[in-house]
């Protein structure tokens, strides 16, 4: 991989966290593809290769209604995130411009009463796409590390 890809690659990351941590719902959901699949599972499911996850959005279409949910129809305890990704991992790049890539991740939740905590950790395991406009989300694979999430799953990770 050229050293500016790898760059833009890194930012990109960070622009997820970013976009996520401040609910920016509509460059959030621009940063996926139309054909997308999100997907956050443990990681004891994800090594025995069995289906079930916390969440499997499988189109950009769910997404939106998923972005709908929350900013409409979910009630929920507010809270805010904050984001630390590492930086990216390049497993394998193809030659139509697939980048297969992982990076850690840490969410840290902030309840009103001011309280922080681990919310969840893992790692995400992408194939995204480089297209003129940038870098799209084809997959992403949020593969976290405890056996439960606490509470519910709001807010993407």
């Amino acid at each position: 991989m050229k050293a500016d890809n790898y760059l833009k690659l890194t930012q990109f990351y960070q622009n997820y966290a970013a976009m996520v941590d401040q609910e920016n719902w509509d460059a959030w959901l621009d940063m996926f593809s139309e054909d997308c699949v999100y997907k956050v599972q443990a990681r004891e499911n994800y090594e025995r290769n069995l289906p079930m996850a916390a969440l499997s959005l499988t189109s950009k279409g769910m997404l939106k209604d998923r972005i709908y949910g929350i900013t409409e129809t979910i009630f929920h305890d507010p809270y805010h995130q904050l984001h630390l990704v590492s930086s990216p991992l390049i497993l394998s790049e193809s030659d139509d411009g697939i980048i297969e890539s992982q990076a850690n991740y840490t969410v840290f939740r902030t309840k009103n009463n001011g309280i922080a905590e681990v919310y969840n950790v893992g790692r995400y395991l992408d194939h995204l796409r480089l297209t003129e406009q940038g870098i799209q989300i084809k997959s992403r694979l949020c593969i976290f590390d405890n056996e439960m999430i606490l509470n519910s799953l709001i807010y993407p990770i």
